[in-house]
């Protein structure tokens, strides 16, 4: 594809875009010499994604002194991303990291995505990551994704250091999550926590002591997504300490027997913040993982909750029940703030139930109005 005059049209499209280049995604050896043009064409950069994969030496080479030799391309760089592979080199993604450190200070998004299974490797990493952070004036979103084998924060207690910063933003991704480490974050950083996601593929070791970490640090949270956690007092305790609470989403890993989840689910309804305005209870279906708790009673939910919530998500199963749909009717002419119900498996409700509901709330397909912070 890059043969034979491929340089001269480059040249030729730089000519007639404008200055600023919001987002660039993707570094390949294919593409360093375009991206060598564009370093040189005076544009400025607000976005970068960088996906790693195999790069000869002399095309690192271009590419870092295509970078110290044109600071104003990424001079007011604002969204870095980074997918961390082995193959890349980690002192290469240290050097990256050194020399953006030197002339950028105004990101305020960072996700580090790790693929390497190699702790030691990531350690000669930290040293750059950690001048890195804490160079930048305005980071406000921190996103750290690694594999269970790796456990990222583990590795090095200086990695926690460097979340002494105004994060008004966290999400954290394992497929185990250790509650005690993201503890110490919070602790940290908790009162300036606005929005937090916390998505694991397994339960939440030790998920009290988050719960009380949240309670006791994030009284300022707006936005809470957390999936595979009990159904508990404790949750309950933490939910109804959230005063700011605009958008929940949550899914259960287990629960407790039938009668006292009805309970819970109405105790759950009275507790919901009047600032609360968007809820999924259907997570756990939109993955294909039935019986979620709060839409197994979502006439209960219904029939107690007196938030005004603009968006409901749930799932289709739930409104092929009478009892169900005529709660959904009566909060609508209740509350009459509803505006969307986010419906997963859209396509198998049923005719007759959609028209129904529809003289009183639209609906939507789950995807069309899911909120991610």
């Amino acid at each position: 594809m890059l043969m034979g005059d491929m340089p001269e049209l480059m040249e030729n499209i730089l000519k007639h875009l404008n200055n600023e280049i919001y987002s660039l995604y993707s570094i390949t050896p294919l593409t360093t010499l375009t991206f060598k043009l564009f370093l040189e064409s005076g544009a400025i950069l607000h976005e970068f994604y960088l996906y790693n994969s195999e790069f000869p030496k002399f095309e690192l080479e271009i590419f870092f002194h295509s970078l110290e030799q044109n600071v104003q391309f990424y001079s007011r760089l604002q969204h870095l991303s980074l997918d961390i592979m082995s193959n890349f080199g980690f002192e290469n993604i240290a050097k990256l990291l050194m020399v953006l450190a030197k002339n950028t200070t105004k990101i305020n998004a960072l996700r580090l995505v790790f693929y390497s299974k190699n702790a030691k490797l990531i350690h000669t990493l930290f040293p750059a990551l950690i001048h890195f952070i804490k160079s930048q004036e305005q980071l406000r979103k921190f996103i750290l994704e690694a594999d269970e084998t790796l456990r990222i924060l583990d590795c090095d207690k200086k990695l926690l250091k460097i979340l002494d910063y105004n994060i008004s933003t966290l999400e954290i991704y394992y497929f185990k999550i250790d509650a005690p480490i993201i503890v110490q974050i919070l602790e940290k950083i908790g009162i300036l926590l606005k929005r937090l996601k916390v998505e694991t593929e397994n339960v939440i070791l030790e998920e009290s002591s988050l719960l009380e970490a949240l309670k006791s640090f994030c009284p300022n949270i707006i936005y809470l997504y957390i999936t595979h956690i009990g159904f508990s007092t404790q949750l309950l305790e933490l939910i109804a300490n959230l005063q700011k609470l605009q958008f929940l989403s949550l899914g259960y890993a287990y629960h407790t027997p039938k009668e006292e989840n009805k309970i819970q689910v109405m105790q759950f309804a009275k507790i919901l913040s009047s600032t609360l305005q968007y809820l999924d209870i259907a997570i756990d279906m939109a993955y294909n993982i039935p019986d979620n708790l709060l839409d197994s009673f979502i006439d209960i939910l219904l029939d107690h909750c007196n938030a005004p919530l603009k968006k409901l998500l749930i799932s289709s199963v739930s409104l092929n029940n009478e009892k169900n749909i005529k709660a959904l009717i009566k909060y609508c002419t209740r509350i009459r703030t509803l505006n969307y119900v986010g419906i997963v498996k859209y396509n198998d409700l049923d005719d007759d139930i959609r028209n129904e509901l529809e003289k009183y709330v639209t609906l939507v397909p789950y995807k069309h109005i899911v909120v991610n912070c």
